[in-house]
């Protein structure tokens, strides 16, 4: 009688932690990135009247009789499943698809978020609405891949791109295998001198006699000529001069000519001529693709990749101890953060949406009904209990 009590107050504890994690759940059910909770119970340790016995000769075996003390928590879970994306059509807002964490950081704390509501502060850094910073991936300025150092990212809005000469000009395609004698290819390209000024360049091919020789003008000077081989298409000989001087100062520039993936053949010109080399450009726009790389596009027409972002995996994501703020930290459950670029099974960028919260209404409202009658079958369990204390003290009158 006394312990039916206990057992009844046990489950008005254990029912009311449901529902504070429903409520919970529910006042979430707007909040970007959010994951919602579950409450498992478990019983807890049962009083053994009797305890078995087994089968003898001439009788069988009897169970063990006991008695359950009521109830207690199991576990209180955070659900990691994907929710659905909202689409914003703001750059800054990011959802992943798929695992992975954002990683954000103050001072030395580590953060993991999926909430992907991301703003730029004075001073260019990508930070979330607690002002934590975003981190990502350095890119090698000569390789353009990224590095493997993460840190904070920051977009310097008047950032300019120094200008680079021009050091190589690629030719590369195919001129025709039928052109006839004096046919004509130019293209015109624009190459980058020392001092950051562009001029434009004129490569001229022109079909000498009916063989496989071109001959090669620049800026309308005859240069030389180029024979292909009749069978394979590759160049077998070369009497190019490739010099030029862009500037007029009477001095070549230092420019060379990479003709490797040249040939001659089929019916049509295809030959394309790409310098490298830039002029002076100002950061005028940039973006973030779905491999998180953050792209910088510049006045001068190029685009230079700034750093790529950093996503956190983990092993038990659903052992992360949450810390308010849409944050998460590492728990001595949760594994440590193996943290890469996206892609690479972390789940891929979504620039200008927003991961909406996993709670589902319509199960919420169904689970707090079910621990609603819960907590008020186990007050029942209390009330009678009650009476029947009432009765015993009646006895006596």
């Amino acid at each position: 009688m006394l312990r039916s009590m206990y057992s009844g107050i046990s489950g008005l504890k254990n029912f009311q932690t449901k529902l504070d994690v429903i409520g919970n759940n529910i006042a979430n059910v707007n909040t970007y990135g959010f994951k919602k909770g579950r409450v498992t119970f478990k019983d807890t340790m049962n009083q053994t009247i009797s305890g078995a016995s087994a089968a003898q000769n001439n009788r069988g075996g009897i169970n063990p009789m006991q008695v359950g003390l009521g109830g207690t928590l199991a576990s209180v879970d955070t659900i990691t499943t994907q929710a659905s994306l909202q689409t914003t059509g703001r750059p800054l807002d990011l959802a992943i698809n798929g695992d992975g964490y954002f990683v954000v950081k103050q001072g030395n704390a580590q953060f993991y978020s999926r909430a992907g509501n991301f703003y730029l502060d004075d001073n260019g850094t990508l930070v979330n609405g607690d002002g934590l910073k975003v981190q990502a991936y350095t890119v090698d300025p000569n390789t353009g891949k990224p590095t493997n150092t993460y840190t904070d990212v920051a977009v310097n809005v008047n950032a300019l791109m120094s200008p680079t000469p021009t050091k190589k000009i690629s030719i590369e395609g195919t001129l025709s295998a039928t052109a006839t004698d004096g046919s004509k290819y130019v293209q015109q390209i624009e190459a980058v001198d020392a001092e950051g000024t562009s001029h434009k360049v004129e490569v001229e091919f022109t079909k000498n006699g009916s063989g496989s020789t071109w001959n090669v003008s620049l800026n309308g000077t005859p240069s030389g000529s180029i024979t292909f081989d009749s069978t394979t298409g590759n160049i077998s000989s070369s009497s190019i001069n490739w010099n030029l001087d862009l500037d007029g100062s009477g001095t070549n520039d230092p420019i060379t000519f990479d003709t490797s993936k040249f040939i001659q053949k089929g019916n049509q010109n295809a030959a394309l001529v790409n310098p490298d080399g830039n002029l002076e450009g100002s950061l005028e726009s940039f973006n973030i693709g779905a491999g998180g790389e953050i792209n910088g596009v510049y006045s001068n027409g190029l685009v230079k990749t700034l750093g790529v972002l950093a996503l956190a995996k983990f092993s038990n994501p659903s052992g992360l101890s949450k810390t308010g703020n849409n944050t998460f930290q590492e728990s001595i459950n949760s594994g440590t953060a193996n943290i890469n670029v996206p892609g690479e099974g972390r789940g891929n960028i979504a620039s200008g949406s927003l991961e909406m919260s996993n709670v589902d209404l319509s199960e919420e409202f169904t689970e707090m009904i079910v621990a609603q009658r819960g907590f008020q079958a186990n007050t029942r369990i209390i009330t009678t209990s009650d009476e029947i204390l009432q009765e015993l003290v009646n006895l006596k009158r």
